[in-house]
């Protein structure tokens, strides 16, 4: 930890997100916790303000790694499970989202850290929308300077059908959101080249200036050296690993399904020679409808969520792993991207040619992608994949390439980003 001179009040930033330990689940967590544990190097030290483990589907058991990090936790419902009759609940009580009450507690427990601990920055992530509100009312009653981190795009209107939130009070609602972040805040900081671009089209009233490119990465902490030597040693089929959400739109991954099944059908692919591994994918009910379907299931198997650590050496134990990204989502990059590069392990990315993820796969030297909407070109891309990988041929991120891509990277930006906004000069 940088320190501080003798004299000066130590560099202080609230930091207010939803998504924070021991909430399992979500590259939202790790995003966060990678600053919290990297910033203190830059001179900056980290308070959070987050929600109470109740309003957690899933929790870990452990609260953070770093007992001295400062972490206040104010009382918040979901009002799916907790304010519910039989699955029924208000609208109004999950707008903008279903963690609204988070703001009654939250903005008094953040003045209190602030009377307390004199920040001098606020920063607030989404999703959820309510850290956002949670930000700009924080902002507001004290003037300190507001970064806003859009994790993910809080609107989506370049398919006119399919618009995002498809709700239209919480599409409203997320647009004045917006809009108060491009009024108020210092800057407005963005995880994708397709992303940013995206917010400067929609708030071309913006200065330039004020968006900032900070993507997501990997937490050097939670790898183990040496763990990817003994991939496939140890098994007689190949291993292909996505380990992730695999969401019905923006990761359908029924052309693969279909490739799947005429390559077993072939003779080419066989349960003693192959297993696609889909860990938790949040959707395994859908997914086993499909395998049935597609006559896949010997091929495929469906795993349960898993504690990260544990994910991690998953990753770098298995053959190969795969990446899904349709187009609908080219302006985002999957945070498992960052680690997969991480693992050292043969990527195989079926997703749009023309998307962000391609993009960083091809800067990192990896070329072993295929176009997730065709069957055809997912069986053409996966041949090759397997081919390269066994014979240890398939093309991996170099070691410097990989560096960049770290959260201790990551925090570094956003301290200089700090820097900027508050008017300081680093230590």
């Amino acid at each position: 930890m940088t320190a501080v001179q003798p004299g000066l009040r130590p560099r202080r930033v609230l930091m207010v997100a939803y998504h924070f330990p021991p909430l399992q689940g979500g590259s939202g967590v790790l995003r966060t916790q990678g600053f919290a544990r990297y910033l203190p190097e830059t001179g900056w030290q980290p308070l959070v303000l987050s929600a109470s483990p109740r309003a957690y589907d899933h929790t870990s058991g452990q609260a953070t790694d770093d007992g001295q990090l400062t972490v206040r936790r104010s009382a918040a419902l979901d009002a799916a499970r907790h304010l519910s009759l039989r699955g029924r609940y208000p609208a109004c009580l999950a707008l903008p989202d279903r963690w609204s009450s988070w703001w009654l507690s939250a903005v008094p427990a953040g003045l209190a850290m602030i009377r307390r601990y004199r920040p001098d920055a606020i920063w607030s992530t989404y999703p959820i929308a309510t850290a956002h509100l949670i930000g700009l009312t924080l902002h507001k009653l004290t003037g300190l300077p507001w970064i806003a981190d859009q994790r993910d795009p809080m609107l989506d209107d370049s398919d006119p059908q399919a618009p995002y939130p498809a709700n239209a009070r919480v599409h409203r609602l997320h647009g004045w959101i917006e809009q108060r972040i491009a009024a108020r805040s210092a800057a407005i900081v963005c995880t994708t080249p397709g992303a940013l671009d995206s917010h400067r089209r929609r708030l071309a009233h913006v200065e330039a200036e004020r968006f900032c490119l900070i993507e997501n990465g990997y937490d050097e902490a939670g790898f183990t050296d040496g763990a990817s030597h003994a991939a496939g040693s140890h098994r007689s089929r190949f291993l292909l690993l996505h380990s992730g959400v695999i969401y019905p739109s923006e990761r359908d991954p029924q052309a693969l399904f279909t490739a799947l099944a005429r390559l077993r059908q072939s003779g080419v692919l066989a349960a003693h020679n192959f297993q696609l591994l889909l860990r938790a994918t949040g959707h395994d009910d859908w997914l086993a409808g499909l395998l049935a379907k597609y006559g896949i299931a010997d091929l495929v198997t469906l795993a349960p969520l898993q504690a990260h650590q544990e994910a991690l050496r998953e990753m770098q134990s298995a053959d190969g792993l795969l990446l899904l990204q349709a187009a609908n989502c080219n302006g985002q990059i999957p945070a498992k991207l960052y680690e997969y590069l991480r693992c050292r392990r043969p990527v195989l990315a079926l997703t749009d040619l023309a998307g962000d993820s391609a993009a960083k796969l091809r800067l990192c030297g990896i070329d072993t992608i295929g176009q997730l909407a065709s069957s055809g070109d997912c069986a053409r891309a996966l041949l090759r994949f397997l081919d390269l990988a066994r014979q240890g041929r398939a093309p991996l991120a170099s070691q410097g390439a990989i560096l960049l891509q770290s959260r201790q990277a990551r925090s570094h930006a956003l301290a200089e980003l700090l820097d900027q906004v508050t008017h300081r000069s680093p230590p």
